[in-house]
């Protein structure tokens, strides 16, 4: 099993966040503080999000049983 640590998992978060605010942003090929203002707090908001919610455990399942 693959582990990912939170930092990793907040740097994505943040990342995809941004960019999904970036490409808003930009549709009018001109980017004006308050939309900077915009892609700057959805980096940080889901950093800070992402970071805090700790990785779900895997369930206890015996091998072959299925979920």
């Amino acid at each position: 099993m693959i582990r990912i640590s939170r930092a990793a998992k907040a740097i994505v978060g943040g990342l995809s966040a941004g960019a999904a605010a970036a490409v808003t942003a930009v549709q009018d090929q001109v980017v004006t503080s308050g939309e900077t203002v915009t892609i700057v707090l959805a980096v940080l908001g889901a950093l800070g999000i992402t970071y805090a919610v700790p990785n779900r455990q895997p369930d206890r399942v015996t091998p072959g049983r299925g979920v």
